[in-house]
Order: C-alpha cells, then sequence, then structure tokens
C-alpha cells in the first residue's frame, strides 16, 4: 500500500472516529450522527453496514439474484457465512438470513445475495418483485459455523439443493478464484433443469476445471442432468466413489440433508461433514393436545388464541414485527423472554419450564397459554 492509499483511509478512521466520539453523539443528541449523515448519503453510518443495490438479476423464474456495494463498515465474510439482510417495507423492517454466494476474492468489494421468492416468502418475495436499483438495505456482520475452513481441505466434496446452493457457490468460486487444484465435485439436486440456480455459470466452471466434476441430479423423468431422482447412496458409490476422503459441505432442504446426513452416520464419517440447514426441519410431533389457550403478547397488550404455529408467526398474524432472522435457528436475532408458560422447542421436542426464560420465538410453539415480553 502507497502513501497515496494510505491517506485517504487515514482520513477516513479519522472521520469515523470523530463521529462516534461522545461530543458528535452529545451534539447530535436526541437524533444521533446517523440521522444527520443518512439525509446527506442514505449510506452512510458510523456504525451500521449499509449497502446500496447496484444490480438485480433473475437466474431462473423463482428467483431474485441482488448486488450489494457495502459501506466501509463491512469487515467480510468466510465463503459459507450468512448475513442478516433487514429491508424497509411499507414503513416496516423486516430480517432474513442469505448466504452470500460470490467469492471472497472479489475485486469490486460487492456481495451477491441470491433468494428462491417462495409462495409465503414476504421477503423474499418482496426481493424479488419490488426491490428496485439504487435502494439502500441494511446487513449484520458476517455469522455462522458453516465456513470454508483457513486450511482448504485436500479433497472437497459440496452437496446442495435448490437455494441451498449459494454458500457452497461461493467456496466454489472462492477456491477457483485461489487456483485450488484438490479434486472438488460439485453435486447438485432440483426438481428440474430450469429451477437450478447459477447452471450455466457451473457448466463453465466445470469446463474451465479440470479439478471440478459437476453433477446435476433432477427429478425422476427430468432430462439433462447425470444423475435422476432424490439423493440416495447409490448416487455416491457410482458417481463419487472416494466421498469417504473428501470434506463434505451440505445446504438443502431438510429431507435431502437427513438422507445425507444417515449416510455418512452410517458410514461413521459424521466428523467430515459440515452442514448448513437453511430452513427448519420441524420434525413430526404429536401437538394435538398443545393448541388451546391463549398467546399473550404483554408489551404490546395483545392477545390471540393459540393456533399450535410457531411463535414467530403467531406474532406476525397478530400484527406485530418481532426482530427475527432466517427461522434457521441459528441467528438468535428472534431471542425474547418468555415470563410465563411452557414451550415446546421444534429442534429437539423437549418442553421448557414455566419459568420466566429467554426463547427463540422461530423454533418455539407454545403448549398451552404462554405470555411473552413482546
Amino acid at each position: 500500500m502507497n502513501a497515496t492509499t494510505q491517506t485517504p483511509r487515514r482520513f477516513q478512521q479519522g472521520l469515523q472516529r470523530l463521529l462516534q466520539s461522545r461530543v458528535a453523539g452529545v451534539l447530535s443528541y436526541p437524533h444521533g450522527v446517523d440521522r444527520y449523515l443518512e439525509v446527506l448519503n442514505p449510506l452512510w453510518s458510523t456504525t451500521e453496514v449499509r449497502a446500496r443495490v447496484e444490480k438485480i438479476e433473475h437466474l431462473t423464474a423463482d428467483s431474485v439474484t441482488v448486488t450489494l456495494q457495502p459501506n466501509t463498515n463491512w469487515q467480510g465474510f468466510i465463503p459459507g457465512q450468512f448475513v442478516q439482510l433487514t429491508v424497509s417495507i411499507d414503513g416496516k423492517r423486516h430480517t432474513r438470513c442469505y448466504s452470500p454466494a460470490n467469492s471472497l476474492h472479489r475485486t469490486d468489494g460487492r456481495i451477491e445475495l441470491t433468494a428462491k421468492a417462495h409462495a409465503n416468502g414476504f421477503v423474499s418475495r418482496y426481493l424479488r418483485e419490488q426491490l428496485q436499483e439504487g435502494e439502500v438495505v441494511t446487513l449484520s456482520p458476517a455469522g455462522g459455523e458453516f465456513a470454508l475452513p483457513e486450511q482448504r481441505p485436500e479433497r472437497v466434496l459440496l452437496i446442495s439443493g435448490g437455494s441451498g446452493i449459494t454458500p457452497v457457490m461461493s467456496m466454489l468460486r472462492t477456491l477457483c478464484d485461489e487456483g485450488y487444484d484438490g479434486e472438488i465435485t460439485f453435486l447438485h439436486y432440483a426438481n428440474r433443469a430450469e429451477d437450478m440456480i447459477y447452471a450455466d455459470e457451473l457448466a463453465d466452471i466445470a469446463t474451465r476445471h479440470n479439478n471440478v466434476t459437476l453433477l446435476r441430479a433432477f427429478g425422476e423423468g427430468e432430462s439433462g442432468g447425470e444423475l435422476s431422482g432424490l439423493f440416495c447412496s447409490e448416487h455416491l458409490c457410482s458417481s463419487v466413489p472416494d466421498f469417504a476422503q473428501a470434506t463434505t459441505f451440505l445446504c438443502g432442504p431438510p429431507p435431502m440433508m437427513a438422507a445425507v446426513e444417515k449416510v455418512w452416520e452410517e458410514e461413521g464419517l459424521s466428523d467430515r461433514l459440515h452442514k448448513e440447514q437453511f430452513t427448519l426441519a420441524t420434525p413430526q410431533l404429536d401437538t394435538s393436545d398443545e393448541a388451546g389457550g391463549e398467546v399473550r403478547f404483554a408489551r404490546s397488550e395483545t392477545l390471540v388464541a393459540n393456533n399450535g404455529s410457531n411463535l414467530l408467526e403467531q406474532a406476525e398474524a397478530a400484527g406485530l414485527t418481532p426482530e427475527s432472522g432466517c427461522r434457521m435457528g441459528i441467528c438468535y436475532s428472534c431471542t425474547c423472554k418468555k415470563t410465563a408458560g411452557k414451550v415446546r422447542d421444534l429442534r429437539t421436542g423437549e418442553i421448557s419450564s414455566g419459568d420466566e426464560e429467554d426463547i427463540q420465538l422461530c423454533v418455539s410453539v407454545p403448549v398451552g397459554t404462554v405470555t411473552l415480553d413482546i
């Protein structure tokens, strides 16, 4: 880094310290420094990671790919991690989690997020149907333990399904940019060929890199893939016979992930399988006796009948907007205090005590009447 590059960076760092100082806080009271900064430029903030929407693409009929230019508060990510994206819809802030799909070594510093717009996906539908280039959104720092290790594995197997392709796409792009020469197998499952996100780029990568093998598995009767149907051990034995020697990264729908995990467990390879569950796999529990009673949101003085769904959905159905992430059960942004009553944890099936405690709304179902500090 030369002196020409260092001068503006030092000035920027000095200005940042000044704006974060106690004096600046006093002078900008009661609104805060950021309120004045965003009038000059919506991207400016002393602490928040804000990003401008630079590009919107539709790689498939039901997906949206958004390219973002973050401000200088962005500290980067490790391939595989996720960020919390916050958008304002009708004056209310909504937060969801998405995994950056771009390479760690992207030269323009931009972030690429891709989402499938599901019928009940309130935020994902907004991103696909209403988000405009030039808008400013908010990002959290990157997080999550699902990440490409700093010491790159000698052999890599990437398995994904649906929109679970995004974190492993980041891993693949990063490894290719680094000139990684180990063997990489990319195994992806989709219902149809036209549903496969990044299909053209993956085919191009496999053509240009001799160490990358692309295996596409589409639904029964669908053509264009190297494999057919749902994940099974036969796919591995026939197409990835050395899978036991690979470090494997997995992300996709719960049924597919459960099938993969079972094979790895049976083979005694669980320690070589790294996974990111991007939707909550709800166990088949008998909750018929739990849907009675009420859900009481004490702070907002709202009372609704308990319908048996998770507390995040019940709060949103009641017109409330608690902070929330992606319903993955890992980001903890929807944690709140339960002041009375019992809840069942959807991940484990366990029922909590009736004592006051912090719970995650997205993975908690009320057992009878429950009171929350919302």
